[in-house]
């Protein structure tokens, strides 16, 4: 039972042992980076991330579009003062094959060594929890290590980054003479309006997308510190007489031996496979400017594509790509699914107006076992999306899904057959069922650039 009031104004909560968990304030933030830095540093508490360090202080002391320095949580030491649990939600808009979702994201989530195995986590995520929800958000995302998400009501069910590698013997080189035909410059606050366009494009091909403003873009090129874990080095591609036609982005600093773009995008009508060689090219070059992340930088070992799970560069350039990074997955929750379902309902008609089952006119009835979902089409319109109390026993209503492996479903991580695979107790009542779940959930990878 949880020990949290309804209202979380009322933090500070006393939780014993001499512990407090309240809400953070702007004088937090040094000590909120001295303990991330600590606690999420993959060389020990003893050698502090200097990166995790400025994202932390970032959050907490530098204007951002979307973040307060009171949305972390805090959990200290009543006597010393010294904090021993912290997480912080970042709200932001994500979309749903074009529909804004409002979405909290959990983050920096740690605590010391000698506190854990307490609960202390469960408290924070209780808090951020309803936070969130005061905030209208109907999902709430967060990248972690395997399972452990799953401990506070998550599932894995969205793709999470995957790519394509190449190697330097893969490189397209000019040959004698030849000038290169593009070239890359830092992105300025002029170029917000550009980026903004073509990131727009971009994200057609995601069924789930973040948005991004013109205030993230500029807060992107200049409102995080240089050693911002999470700050990406922006470039304008031009062609040879100073037009923008796309754009990248890449770490600002090197990973290991490689150097990867994690955004890319050009103009319509321009020749992917043209600019895609120079971008080789440029990273390779890069690599040599930059420092690593960590220890001696080592000969450049290869370039890659950190574009999710399908990109048009992938198909442009195949035979230059022959690594595989598969993706791996986001954790989402979704406190309330009817809600959810009745937000992007113009996507689940339009689906159905272009499938097979076109037309449809019936109840559906969807059991996640403890709890489901109705609804009710009448000639391809949902007339009803309501909740639904299946029976304990037998194949109460028209198709089940284990708690949670609807979301795989609903954000196209899986298709259903997929799951029907995976889980024997995943099932429907029939083809008819089949084909129109087929139709409202088709399986669409995505691949979310987050606000952080």
């Amino acid at each position: 039972m949880s020990i949290l009031p309804q209202n979380t104004t009322e933090l500070p909560i006393h939780l014993g042992e001499g512990l407090i968990l309240r809400r953070s304030t702007a004088k937090d933030a040094e000590a909120l980076a001295d303990f991330n830095a600590k606690v999420h540093s993959d060389a020990g508490p003893d050698n502090p991330d200097e990166k995790v360090w400025a994202w932390t202080y970032d959050l907490m002391a530098r204007p951002h579009p979307t973040f307060k320095a009171s949305d972390f949580t805090i959990i200290e030491e009543t006597r010393s003062g010294k904090i021993v649990s912290a997480m912080n939600l970042i709200p932001q808009t994500w979309t749903y094959a074009g529909i804004p979702i409002k979405v909290g994201r959990p983050e920096l989530v740690g605590t010391l060594p000698e506190y854990r195995n307490r609960g202390l986590v469960r408290k924070q995520f209780e808090v951020v929890h309803q936070w969130s929800d005061g905030n209208g958000d109907l999902l709430q995302a967060i990248t972690g290590i395997p399972y452990y998400y799953r401990i506070f009501g998550y599932e894995m069910a969205m793709n999470l980054h995957g790519g394509r590698v190449g190697y330097p013997v893969l490189i397209p080189r000019l040959k004698d003479g030849e000038a290169e035909a593009y070239r890359f410059r830092p992105a300025v606050e002029d170029d917000v309006p550009f980026l903004t366009q073509l990131y727009k494009l971009g994200c057609k091909r995601s069924l789930v997308a973040s948005e991004w403003d013109e205030a993230l873009w500029r807060y992107e090129l200049s409102g995080k510190s240089e050693k911002n874990v999470n700050r990406v080095e922006v470039r304008i591609i031009e062609s040879a007489n100073g037009t923008p036609c796309g754009f990248i982005t890449h770490p600002a600093f090197t990973w290991g031996e490689m150097m990867a773009v994690q955004w890319y995008e050009v103009k319509p009508g321009t020749s992917w496979m043209e600019v895609t060689h120079a971008v080789i090219r440029y990273l390779e070059a890069i690599y040599q400017q930059l420092q690593p992340d960590h220890g001696e930088k080592k000969p450049f070992g290869g370039f890659g594509f950190w574009l999710g799970e399908d990109h048009p560069v992938y198909h442009t350039i195949s035979d230059r790509l022959p690594r595989i990074r598969k993706p791996y997955a986001w954790y989402l929750r979704l406190p309330d699914t009817v809600a959810f379902l009745r937000q992007i309902s113009p996507v689940l008609e339009e689906r159905l107006a272009g499938s097979p089952a076109t037309g449809f006119s019936g109840e559906v009835r969807l059991t996640f076992y403890q709890d489901g979902v109705r609804l009710v089409f009448e000639q391809g319109k949902l007339s009803t999306i309501a909740p639904w109390k299946p029976t304990p026993y037998g194949h109460s209503g028209e198709a089940g899904f284990p708690p949670h492996t609807f979301l795989q479903l609903l954000f196209g991580y899986r298709s259903l057959e997929m799951l029907k695979t995976s889980f024997v107790d995943c099932w429907t009542d029939g083809n008819e069922i089949q084909v129109l779940l087929d139709s409202l959930f088709p399986r669409q990878p995505s691949d979310v650039w987050p606000i952080s």
